[in-house]
Parts: C-alpha cells; structure tokens; sequence
C-alpha cells in the first residue's frame, strides 16, 4: 500500500506509450511552414512537436501539448513531452507541485499553491499542480477531486512510470518522495522535498524569486 513516504523510484513498475506533440505556428509564418513541412517531410515528429501555450499560462511561451486529456485535464504519457515546463527562459517564476490524491500532505498544502495562484494575477508567477495520480485513478478519483474542490491552478498528469529516468532531470536533490515542490525562474532554481506547514512558509519560500 502506498503512503506519502513512499518514494516515486519504489512504484518505478508502471510504463506507458509514446505519443506527438507539436507546434501550432500563426497564420504570419506559412511560408516558413511550408519550407520547413517539405525539408521535414520525412519525420512527422519534427512538424508534430509542440503546441501553442493554453489560456491559463503565458501566450509567448512554448507550451507542450498533452498526449490525452481527461475530464478536461491534461495527461502526459512520457516526463520528455512535459519537460519544456521545467526549462523555459523567460523572466517569469514557476512553482511546480507534485502531488497526488492518494497522498494527505499533499491534499493538506493544495490551499496553500491555490492562494498563491489567486494571488498571482498582476504577478510574473505561474502555478502548476502536476498529478502523479495512477492511471486507473484518474477518472474515478483525480477529475472529481479536481472537480468537488474548485481548483484553479493548472492541473496536469504525468503517467511515466520510469522515474529513475526523469527524477534528476528536475532536480538532482529531489529524492523522490512527494510532496515535492519545483521553484524556478531562468537559471535559478529551488527544490522544496517536504509539505509546507502553511501558506506564509510558501510564500516566503517563493518570494525571493519575484
């Protein structure tokens, strides 16, 4: 049975497939769209990458496109399809959750990441509650969750089970454990392995990145 101590690298057992994401280019570059289409013709993956970003986030940035969505939220198979949330270069400061509902620290901080994010609209800031929910639980428990709370930060669900593989890629102190909170802007960066006690501790957390 899993509990909040339990290490991601301990449930390393769960895989899944591939899938695309690609680039919505505007109206403005078609003839770039073209040339590029005819040199890449060969490799849908090259003209299949990346998506432009959703309303809740930056309309400048690169935003990657889910592999599925359920009850509206986002699903990523693979942490490389998600990964351009953790390396954008611009000059706004992201806090990234990971959680789950299976876990009570988790449930217990998500006010906190809600505060921030109602807090947040004048501000350079962007939260982002990543799911590590297992996939037969994202219908019967993760979208009512959502749902029944009201929540309104960016909810998005990473599937990939090989966290051995991509664990490091956030962050080389993250041990595993969740809660896990990834803070970042540009070239500086934090990573919060435990729960936050309350929304003051959050915020000052946060705050020398603004």
């Amino acid at each position: 049975m899993l509990t909040c101590s339990t290490t991601i690298l301990e449930i390393m057992a769960l895989a899944f497939t591939k899938n695309h994401a690609f680039l919505l280019i505007g109206p403005l570059w078609v003839s770039l769209c073209l040339v590029l289409s005819c040199k890449n013709k060969g490799n849908p993956r090259v003209s299949e990458q990346l998506q432009a970003a959703p309303p809740t986030l930056e309309e400048n940035i690169i935003w990657p496109k889910p592999d599925s969505k359920i009850g509206g939220i986002p699903v990523y198979d693979q942490f490389a399809h998600l990964e351009p949330l953790f390396r954008f270069s611009n000059d706004t400061t992201y806090v990234v959750n990971f959680w789950a509902t299976w876990c009570k620290p988790c449930i217990q901080e998500l006010p906190y990441f809600e505060q921030l994010h109602a807090g947040a609209k004048n501000d350079k800031l962007k939260v982002v509650l990543v799911s590590l929910d297992f996939p037969k639980k994202l219908e019967s428990t993760l979208v009512p969750f959502v749902q029944k709370r009201g929540l309104q930060s960016p909810v998005l669900v990473l599937l990939d089970g090989k966290y051995n593989d991509w664990i490091d890629k956030v962050s080389p102190d993250w041990s595993g454990a969740i809660p896990a909170t990834y803070i970042y802007k540009g070239a500086k960066s934090h990573l919060v392995g435990k729960p936050f006690e309350n929304y003051e501790e959050l915020k000052e957390t946060v705050q020398p990145f603004l």
